[in-house]
């Protein structure tokens, strides 16, 4: 079996170096451009490669950051917000509660001035009652004047004669007193 491996190994390297020289392939030249395409490839891979790749990397790890940096901004805002809405909440709660606080002094306000218009109409109703008994006062003096002078006036016509100032003084005090006493 080894032999016939080995008669198979030569028969293809036989059809191999057949082939090579119906395309016309050189050896050596072949071994030349093996030994130049791999220092090409190992020279850009040394200055192409590293710099695009170091490139590429540092591209990355700044999408990376920037991608980091706005899921911070994001929840930053919702934060902000969060505490706008909150703010908001506050806010309206103050303003009802001032809105509230509002309304009661205004209702103890109103009051208030119920109270004190209540109490100047007392004194007013008080003054007119003071005022009107004063006028009464007036009035019935007057009115004892008056009828005292038509007693006297009557008495004199009675007698038929004139009456000292005296008399009519004594008559008009007399008569004054009389009104008095029937009221």
């Amino acid at each position: 079996m080894m032999i016939h491996l080995a008669s198979i190994a030569q028969d293809l390297q036989d059809k191999g170096q057949q082939i090579a020289e119906q395309f016309g392939v050189n050896t050596p030249m072949l071994v030349a451009q093996i030994i130049n395409f791999t220092l090409v490839a190992v020279i850009l891979y040394k200055f192409g490669f590293k710099g695009i790749l170091s490139r590429i990397e540092e591209r990355e790890k700044q999408i990376s950051d920037s991608l980091k940096q706005a899921e911070k901004i994001k929840l930053e805002l919702e934060e902000t917000e969060r505490k706008q809405q909150e703010t908001l909440k506050e806010a309206g709660l103050e303003a009802k509660k001032t809105v509230s606080v509002a309304q009661e002094q205004a209702k103890s306000l109103v009051e208030a001035r119920t109270e004190e218009a209540r109490k100047q109409a007392e004194e007013i109703i008080e003054k007119a009652k003071a005022t009107s008994e004063i006028e009464r006062q007036r009035v019935l003096t007057e009115a004892r004047d008056e009828i005292a002078s038509l007693v006297v006036l009557a008495t004199s016509k009675v007698l038929q004669r004139e009456l000292s100032d005296d008399e009519k003084s004594r008559f008009s005090t007399s008569a004054a007193r009389e009104i008095d006493l029937s009221n």
